[in-house]
């Protein structure tokens, strides 16, 4: 099923997303990203070194958090214009993180690409770890696709 943008209405809450993080999630982020900094991969580093309580979620592990987020609710025609992220917090092994979303704007620009502003805070036992404001273009119909659009027609 194609999410449309008439199905996506300003103040519109997200369904959460959970994930009960691990070591493995933080240390599988961090090789993704090729971010060898051992405050990532080595508890020992992260804890006497930086004394932090643990290795935590590096930046690009939580941009992808916040993209498969936003895509899971789009589906495959979800294409992502824009995102700025803001991290308060860190997120380590043993956290469940949540992710939760607030459509903030709908808007169909010149070229009739649909938008869908969205902000998105993942929290951590209630306490905003990271927030996010997204632009993310959305179908107009089951016939559009946001990934065809290129040049003028496409301008996040």
């Amino acid at each position: 099923m194609t999410l449309t943008i008439d199905a996506v209405s300003e103040g519109q809450q997200l369904a959460p997303l959970t994930y009960d993080v691990t070591a493995t999630t933080v240390v599988l982020g961090a090789l993704a990203s090729r971010d060898w900094r051992p405050m990532h991969h080595d508890h020992d580093f992260a804890v006497n070194r930086n004394g932090t309580r643990d290795i935590f979620l590096n930046t690009p592990n939580q941009a992808a958090w916040f993209e498969r987020y936003l895509t899971d609710w789009t589906g495959p025609k979800g294409r992502l214009g824009r995102m700025t992220f803001r991290m308060k917090g860190s997120v380590f092994p043993g956290d469940t993180m949540q992710l939760d979303g607030l459509v903030t704007a709908v808007t169909v620009d010149d070229a009739g690409c649909a938008w869908a502003d969205v902000d998105v805070t993942l929290s951590v036992d209630g306490v905003a770890c990271t927030t996010c404001a997204a632009r993310i273009a959305i179908p107009t119909s089951d016939d559009d696709n946001p990934w065809a659009r290129h040049g003028d027609a496409w301008r996040p």
